[in-house]
């Protein structure tokens, strides 16, 4: 073997483990696993059901949770730590920081009928429902871009059991108050299946944090409809 193609081996090798450092400087996690830190509520925190604990469909009334809050000074691990809406008529919650284009990757579960919601960018909703076992679904179903597009396929699993998105996300690009091109989806996959694919999104959904769109926005997820548990929860920023 060479020097020269011993040390072009070593370079690309350094160049890939500085891609991964880069890729992990600009991962964020905006859950911290303890409380509520970095979060705010779309209402009064007397309105809120969002704690932070560990979430169980229940056996014998599978519409509801069992949830068991979970004290930030517990000797609990991580994974048992969740973000949960625990109850029905409470708020939505939405992240302090502000994001633009990334990749956002989560874990989520509800009970049986239960619905809640994604909003990227605090504005475009990725529909979360109890869709399990339908043959046909529609834009307001699990994995639906609500008032926009149907997911390619029903990817839904039953109710109880943790789900994931992946949500490759493109934000909408401004030229001062000009808006130059629309929010753009462009790959989703739920439970490891494609479901939308260069999906542009020409307005907002309704109830997002403002209404309005911009170059940056948090990320929002529904509380005000019903019971839902996230975790593992990380956003990559381009």
């Amino acid at each position: 073997m060479s020097k020269n193609f011993t040390l072009s081996l070593l370079v690309l090798a350094f160049a890939a483990i500085a891609s991964g450092e880069e890729k992990n400087a600009n991962a964020h996690s905006p859950f911290n696993g303890k409380d509520l830190t970095g979060w705010k509520l779309k209402g009064t925190a007397e309105q809120s059901k969002w704690v932070v604990g560990k979430a169980v469909m229940n056996a014998e009334t599978p519409e509801k949770f069992d949830v068991t809050v979970i004290a930030p000074d517990a000797a609990a691990e991580a994974a048992e730590r969740q973000l949960v809406n625990s109850g029905h008529a409470g708020v939505d919650i939405y992240t302090e920081q502000q994001y633009g284009d990334c990749k956002i990757e989560l874990e989520f579960m509800i009970p049986k009928g239960s619905n809640s919601g994604v909003y990227v960018m605090g504005e475009y909703e990725i529909q979360i429902l109890d869709s399990f076992g339908k043959d046909e679904v529609g834009p307001g179903d699990l994995g639906g871009l609500y008032g926009a597009a149907a997911p390619q396929t029903n990817a839904s699993k039953a109710p109880g059991q943790w789900q994931s998105f992946v949500i490759d996300f493109q934000a909408p690009k401004f030229q001062g108050p000009k808006k130059l091109s629309n929010a753009k989806f462009l790959k989703i996959t739920l439970n490891g299946q494609v479901i939308h694919e260069n999906v542009e999104m020409k307005n907002v959904t309704p109830s997002g944090v403002s209404g309005l769109e911009a170059a940056t926005g948090p990320l929002m997820f529904q509380g005000n409809h019903g019971e839902v548990a996230f975790r593992n929860i990380k956003v990559t920023t381009k």
